[in-house]
């Protein structure tokens, strides 16, 4: 398995059990992710505006992501990794026991996302120090492979589940199951080796002027990722009466899907450039985000539903493009240090944005209508070429 990827990384970092690590959390967040939007709208009873309201505590310590690391500024990037992993743990942990209260599950979602945001930035920040030259966008791309096989797994643990479970709906088993696996990944995750080089001097509350184009395009991109994300699956849910078996089964195909085409996305962004990239990927989000919207206005039922089920795959494909962005930072950063830093401050910068959409994004659907919800999507997303087209690389500053 890992042999494909010695002309990738550097033979004497910690890659393999790095990638072990992410294999095993992202099953136990397949299986999780496969029945919580079902468990929130089925047991808990949370409404299109409550789901935004959920989102918005989920998203916030993303938000507060900076500020917690700039306190443990003087943490290496592993070490940051497997205080994550510690606290997802603890998150799942509380899932799987607490009743189905509107207030405790949110609390429980929210510890799990804060181990979460504090490892997304340390995954891109570990694959970058662990690539040869030259392999930065292949690596990532590697990265997200693996992460998808893991959680294609735990989509297909709760696909089969189902369909011989019937109408039961224990899911409370399987956040348990989801939280043995998170140990389990924990337990890989302390087997990581190395101490990243940190500049003792600085925290990772870092904002320079030559990133300010980069901090924008985590705004737009924040934004038009958490429509999908929180209000994709839930229209399939409340509007279309879909069930977990099928959100699962969308899940999984959605994973298969960036599985075979990430690896390809971090070619070409090594080939054409991360400003080709971050350009044209949102060309295809219009029409996703017009079909999402107004599907059922065009079709009937059945075929609407399976006109935003195709799309909602193909938004998963065109988010592998926000590898680019990293690599952007990568091109532009003085040293390894500045870029881990610029790409934790990025991801809270992300979240400043993202928190507000969550908010307001169930309030704006149950007012003005999920078609207003997507079209104000996919205006987003052309903010966001628009802006990309501006940035410079390296290389047209030399010339």
């Amino acid at each position: 398995m890992f042999k494909k990827f010695q002309d990738v990384f550097k033979e004497n970092s910690s890659y393999k059990v790095f990638f072990i690590s992410l294999l095993i959390t992202g099953l136990g967040y397949g299986i999780y992710k496969g029945i919580i939007d079902n468990y929130l709208a089925e047991i808990v009873g949370m409404s299109e505006f409550d789901r935004g309201v959920a989102e918005f505590f989920r998203e916030l310590p993303g938000l507060m992501l900076v500020f917690i690391l700039a306190v443990f500024y003087m943490f290496s990037a592993e070490k940051l990794y497997k205080i994550g992993a510690m606290i997802m743990v603890l998150g799942l942990g509380m899932q799987s026991i607490i009743p189905p209260s509107k207030v405790l599950v949110i609390l429980a979602v929210c510890i799990y996302s804060l181990g979460e945001h504090i490892q997304l930035g340390m995954k891109n920040t570990l694959t970058l120090e662990y690539a040869k030259e030259e392999k930065a966008g292949e690596a990532l791309g590697h990265q997200s492979a693996i992460y998808q096989i893991g959680t294609l797994a735990g989509f297909i643990v709760i696909i089969v589940a189902f369909f011989f479970l019937g109408n039961k709906k224990p899911y409370q088993i399987f956040f348990v199951i989801s939280a043995i696996l998170m140990v389990l990944g924990l337990f890989f995750a302390l087997k990581i080796q190395g101490n990243s080089e940190t500049d003792k001097s600085k925290s990772r509350f870092y904002f320079r002027k030559k990133f300010t184009k980069y901090y924008m395009l985590e705004i737009f991109y924040g934004a038009r990722k958490q429509v999908f994300f929180t209000f994709g699956p839930y229209v399939l849910i409340l509007f279309y009466g879909a069930n977990a078996t099928v959100i699962s089964m969308l899940f999984a195909i959605s994973a298969i899907s960036c599985y075979f085409i990430a690896p390809l996305v971090g070619k070409l962004i090594d080939k054409v450039g991360y400003k080709t990239i971050m350009v044209t990927d949102t060309l295809v989000l219009v029409i996703v985000c017009f079909f999402y919207g107004f599907a059922h206005h065009l079709f009937p039922m059945h075929i609407a539903f399976i006109v935003c089920c195709i799309n909602y795959i193909l938004d998963s494909v065109i988010s592998l493009a926000s590898m680019a962005s990293n690599v952007y930072v990568q091109d532009i950063s003085d040293d390894k240090e500045e870029m881990r830093a610029t790409i934790s401050t990025g991801i809270s910068v992300n979240h400043m944005i993202t928190i507000l959409i969550a908010l307001f994004g169930g309030w704006i659907w149950q007012t003005l209508g999920m078609e207003t919800l997507f079209m104000c999507s996919a205006v987003l997303g052309l903010c966001n070429s628009a802006y990309a087209a501006t940035i410079q690389t390296k290389k047209e500053m030399k010339k």
